[in-house]
């Protein structure tokens, strides 16, 4: 860094990106990308508006809002949309966390919760999941703070309950409890109707994963309408032009789009389950992963030497420095074909 970089940045511990080499091609199943091209509805209406990039994007966001308001059965003051759901998520730690509210999430979680409290300058508490990698529930009952859980969670995949999820929310209506849901879609529970019956959750998606657009940078929040002015109220202060005119007409698209929608998730489940089986006979242990990836580990072969021997191979998947993540990959649930290259670079690795 230049000696001229604040020092209240000088501690930030920036988040690791999956790697996107450019050197060579990949099957790349390292960043929970979708193997499905975006809905050609959605493609069709943000080609439409390229025509129109002279213009800024409506700030109001008010045809993608109405979409998804429509879609989820939530008011339009009920929905704030960014640019991707990291965005909101940045915006949630800013409006809701400080020196009285710290942040609390799982110790294994989303990377990008840590560098959101310390960009922040908030104060924050990792709380360890359990020993399978689950989450305790009552590890976050009358613990002060604002709560943060990724739900299924990342990179475990693993999910809660909703009914598990409301036990944390209803249990002090004084905090705010903000769930993300970037992989609800691949057999999860999501809390969005939940919204109504509690004025402190907050609901965060992104169009990144079950709807093919993780390069439009599209994500959203659904919670009460006073939550979500809040952040507004920074999103208005800070970038009022947050979503592109091409990403808002692909994202309508992506809504509407729902046979679409409902095909590539599902087909990605089955996908996912096949390969969990192949995994689990050739001597994986995997966890019970409700979301578009994998996280496997082998008794007979480290989580970073197969993470290299299949990146010699011409496949990528993610590995994590973390002690408790070491022994693990996460594997991004490709295509079919793409899954079948790994299996057969698996089987190669095992039975050298």
């Amino acid at each position: 860094m230049s000696r001229f970089f604040s020092a209240k940045y000088k501690s930030l511990t920036p988040y690791t990106p999956g790697e996107q080499p450019q050197d060579r091609q990949f099957v790349k199943l390292n960043t929970n990308e979708s193997p499905f091209p975006p809905s050609p509805f959605a493609v069709r209406l943000a080609r439409e508006e390229a025509g129109r990039l002279e213009l800024y994007s409506d700030p109001d966001c008010k045809s993608l809002v109405a979409a998804a308001a429509d879609c989820l059965g939530v008011g339009t003051d009920e929905v704030v949309f960014g640019n991707g759901s990291d965005e909101i998520l940045g915006f949630a730690f800013a409006a809701f966390c400080d020196g009285e509210h710290p942040a609390i999430f799982a110790d294994i979680t989303y990377g990008f919760y840590t560098v959101f409290a310390e960009q922040n300058r908030v104060p924050y508490t990792e709380i360890p999941l359990a020993e399978d990698y689950t989450l305790r529930v009552e590890d976050y009952l009358g613990v002060r703070g604002t709560v943060f859980i990724a739900n299924p969670n990342a990179p475990t995949g693993i999910a809660l309950p909703k009914r598990e999820i409301e036990r944390i929310v209803a249990s002090d209506p004084d905090r705010v409890v903000v769930v993300d849901e970037a992989y609800v879609d691949f057999g999860a529970e999501s809390c969005v109707d939940l919204i109504h019956k509690y004025d402190n959750l907050l609901v965060v998606q992104t169009f990144s994963k079950s709807r093919s657009l993780a390069g439009g940078r599209l994500g959203f929040a659904v919670g009460n309408a006073e939550l979500i002015r809040d952040l507004n109220t920074l999103r208005f202060s800070t970038n009022p032009y947050n979503v592109n005119r091409m990403t808002m007409a692909a994202g309508v698209g992506a809504l509407r789009d729902g046979d679409y929608f409902d095909f590539c998730r599902k087909k990605i489940m089955r996908t996912r389950e096949r390969v969990a089986a192949e995994l689990r006979a050739l001597g994986f242990d995997l966890t019970d992963s409700c979301a578009n990836f994998l996280f496997a580990r082998h008794a007979g072969i480290g989580g970073k030497a197969l993470y290299l021997k299949l990146k010699e191979k011409g496949v990528l998947v993610r590995h994590f420095e973390k002690e408790r993540l070491y022994d693990y990959n996460r594997i991004t649930v490709g295509s079919d074909e793409q899954m079948d290259i790994l299996l057969q670079a698996v089987r190669e690795i095992l039975g050298e």
